[in-house]
């Protein structure tokens, strides 16, 4: 016997995904998918991810007319240019809070996010006024390690993804279709 889904009033939620797990990512795509499928709006925003390469999720989100905006430089904890970093995830944030208080998404996905705040290149509090004053009715969902203690104490949804078994433990590099 089939049941109607009757969904509860419309709340706006701050889902982090976090953990060394492998799926973060593809999880916030996964739920952009869904929201979609009920005509929201949405976007997502990758710090870390460069114009200069193409990933899997770029194709088809150009193909299906999806909005995701790499906006990094490839920055890790093991760059040989910080300072460059810093400024270039500053400038990130940046279009991610023009985004954000310009209203006109359902969902924003802030992919990496957690890095430039874990690392102290972006003030926490800043981040958590702009997402606390954001439309009532807006998703917004933080990839990434590590989220900081002030992220998590502020989230409504928290996954912590975990890593068991991975295949660059047996020397298999990243693979297209699968990481990229």
């Amino acid at each position: 016997m089939e049941r109607e889904i009757k969904p509860g009033p419309r709340r706006g939620l701050l889902i982090v995904n976090t953990g060394h797990g492998k799926g973060k990512t593809t999880a916030a795509i996964g739920l952009l998918f869904r929201a979609l499928g009920r005509d929201f709006k949405g976007i997502m925003l990758q710090f870390i991810k460069s114009k200069k390469h193409i990933y899997g999720e770029h194709i088809m989100a150009e193909r299906l007319g999806i909005e995701i905006r790499p906006l990094g430089d490839g920055f890790t904890w093991e760059s040989k240019n910080i300072e460059h970093d810093k400024k270039l995830a500053a400038e990130c944030w940046q279009q991610c809070r023009e985004v954000i208080e310009s209203g006109r998404h359902d969902i924003v996905i802030l992919d990496e996010l957690t890095y430039p705040l874990k690392y102290g290149w972006l003030p926490v509090g800043e981040v958590l006024d702009v997402l606390k004053r954001r439309n009532p009715d807006m998703h917004v969902v933080i990839t990434g390690r590590d989220a900081v203690p002030e992220l998590v104490e502020a989230a409504d949804l928290v996954s912590e993804i975990q890593v068991i078994k991975h295949p660059f433990k047996k020397g298999i590099k990243a693979q297209l279709g699968i990481e990229m």
